[in-house]
């Protein structure tokens, strides 16, 4: 029917406050679910990266803990190798708006390396905002919200409300404390009004045209009120 873009990290790893680097990149039900939502209502989706990179999986999220046991990450395993769009990305830098109904940007701890101060992602977000398309940010992919403002200095996305990956999630992950900046604090400063359910439940924020779930259980619902919206 309509082509929709999945925005996703480049980075293979998270640089924490100490200097070190934790393995990261896309988490795959982020990918994965929306993905499946998409292209069973008849959509397609292209995959843009930074710089055109195939982008990594987390492995954390190929796990039997968070996917309900050992099928259930086979399953995903499966379907993040099988997936050809993953594997023949954009370079973010090519990519015209005009050419999709929606944008989408998957969580993994990613964004928070590369995305979070990538001007091109900052401004495809400008411009997907102020289209009126609609456009989904998940978990800690709103870590790319603060590369997007506007020819004045100002935030772009200062005065919408919004959710993503908590601080308390990020502690019981075990890595606030680590951490060089934890998401929902940078939301809040940059004027974000930040919207926190109960950790590890869906939780999805609508404001206007931008669909924010809170991790990542709230990726299928996301994609679910995103296909409500498009037209």
């Amino acid at each position: 029917m309509a082509d929709i873009l999945f925005v996703l990290t480049g980075a293979d790893h998270w640089t924490l406050s100490d200097g070190t680097k934790h393995p990261t990149g896309f988490w795959a039900e982020e990918y994965v679910a929306p993905y499946e939502e998409f292209t069973n209502a008849g959509h397609q989706v292209v995959v843009a990266t930074p710089g055109g990179v195939v982008p990594t999986v987390d492995d954390g999220s190929l796990s039997p803990d968070v996917n309900g046991g050992q099928a259930g990450a086979d399953a995903v395993a499966a379907k993040v190798r099988s997936n050809t769009a993953l594997h023949q990305p954009l370079s973010l830098d090519s990519v015209s708006l005009d050419d999709y109904v929606a944008v989408f940007y998957p969580g993994g701890h990613g964004p928070m390396e590369d995305l979070a101060t990538d001007n091109v992602s900052g401004r495809l977000l400008t411009e997907a905002i102020d289209s009126g398309r609609p456009l989904g940010v998940v978990c800690h992919a709103p870590a790319a919200l603060l590369a997007a403002t506007r020819p004045d200095g100002s935030h772009t996305f200062a005065g919408y409300r919004a959710t993503g990956f908590s601080n308390t999630e990020e502690e019981q992950a075990g890595l606030a404390a680590k951490a060089p900046w934890l998401l929902q604090d940078r939301l809040i400063e940059l004027g974000v009004d930040y919207q926190h359910g109960e950790p590890w439940a869906p939780n999805v924020v609508v404001d206007r045209n931008l669909f924010t779930g809170q991790n990542p259980a709230s990726s299928a619902p996301l994609a679910k009120e995103i296909l409500a919206a498009l037209p």
